[in-house]
């Protein structure tokens, strides 16, 4: 058996600790450190039994690890992936990878240059269901994929924007929600090359969007609607239908919804629908649910990492498709901001 990947911590808020619960719980790895200037860092790190830096200087320095999982604020993404690179170790970022993407350009470029593997945490991919999602619609037992609707509708309470950073620009749920649906829409259909979006603010009035209606072109022709909105009492999203977190309500609803020229499916559920004869709006249906084994994301991706590290397997979700994510992203809020339509090609 091989001995464990050595991985440090750079961030110990919410999902650091995260992180560092399972990498603690994981026997292919060994947490060695964990970097984070604050108070709370310094007594996670005493609390775990890791040694502890205030910067990733200082534990190259000192401890130079296999690979770093780097769970800092999004606006020090980017300095903490070129410290990783410059010194040739492989890192987990965190999504959004970089909050800038001419940077995101240059850091994802130099990675490949020197061949330092680089991960972004788009950690929805790993979940078993949306790969046997994936495996479902290129089976071809629906046909050809037509269109695809994906929703994400919650109510955050007020309370949620006591924090002043979440009332301004950036931090609406297109960036921090959205992100997730589509990095989903591009793992399972492919690249989207335009789209077209109209944003609201209507009951809040922040100077960030609560709600938005975006249209989605894939380069196979596949047409896509997604709606999001951090405004209503609803069931439909991701957080509310998968169980994947259980801080959240779990429903029976779906968030996705995927129609092909012999039959549709439904996500998470995994609910295939088809005419059993004849394909007819007259025909009645039959439903088939696809069985999975339910497994935390988050720990296989650290396994994921785990493998990169050793040289096993390519990163499922690369710092290039982290990357291209965010385009679309920034793509949205530029046709919402321009009203028109937003080619990414």
């Amino acid at each position: 058996m091989a001995p464990p990947v050595k991985l440090a911590v750079l961030g110990a808020g919410l999902i650091g600790k995260r992180h560092i619960k399972h990498v603690l719980d994981e026997p292919m790895a060994e947490l060695v450190a964990i970097v984070d200037p604050s108070p709370v860092g310094e007594a996670i790190a005493s609390e775990v039994g890791a040694k502890w830096f205030s910067t990733f200087a200082e534990m190259v320095a000192a401890a130079r690890p296999d690979g770093v999982i780097i769970a800092t604020p999004n606006q020090i993404h980017v300095r903490n992936g070129f410290e990783a690179v410059e010194a040739g170790i492989p890192a987990l970022i965190e999504k959004p990878i970089v909050d800038d993407i001419a940077a995101g350009e240059r850091l994802v470029g130099m990675a490949e240059a020197k061949g330092v593997p680089l991960l972004t945490g788009h950690h929805r991919r790993h979940n078993p269901m949306m790969q046997k999602a994936k495996q479902i619609i290129e089976s071809g037992k629906l046909g050809r994929i037509l269109v695809v609707n994906a929703m994400f509708w919650l109510f955050k309470p007020d309370e949620y924007f006591d924090t002043p950073w979440r009332r301004e620009r950036g931090a609406g749920p297109v960036f921090l929600n959205l992100i997730h649906d589509i990095d989903n829409l591009r793992y399972l259909f492919g690249n989207i090359t335009a789209v077209q979006a109209i944003e609201s603010n209507a009951v809040r009035g922040n100077a960030v969007e609560e709600t938005a209606v975006i249209l989605i072109e894939f380069k196979n022709g596949i047409l896509g609607t997604a709606s999001v909105s951090d405004s209503v009492v609803a069931p439909w999203s991701w957080e509310m239908t998968t169980g994947e977190n259980p801080a959240y309500p779990k429903t029976e609803e779906a968030c996705y919804m995927i129609g092909g020229t012999h039959g549709s499916l439904s996500v998470p559920s995994l609910d295939m629908w088809s005419n059993p004869g004849k394909r007819s709006w007259m025909e009645p249906f039959e439903c088939h649910r696809a069985e999975i084994e339910n497994e935390d994301p988050l720990v296989l991706q650290i396994r994921q990492l785990c493998r990169v590290v050793r040289g096993e397997e390519a990163p499922l979700v690369s710092g290039r498709e982290g990357l291209e994510t965010l385009k679309v992203i920034d793509a949205v809020k530029r046709s919402a901001a321009a009203g028109q339509r937003i080619s990414l090609i």
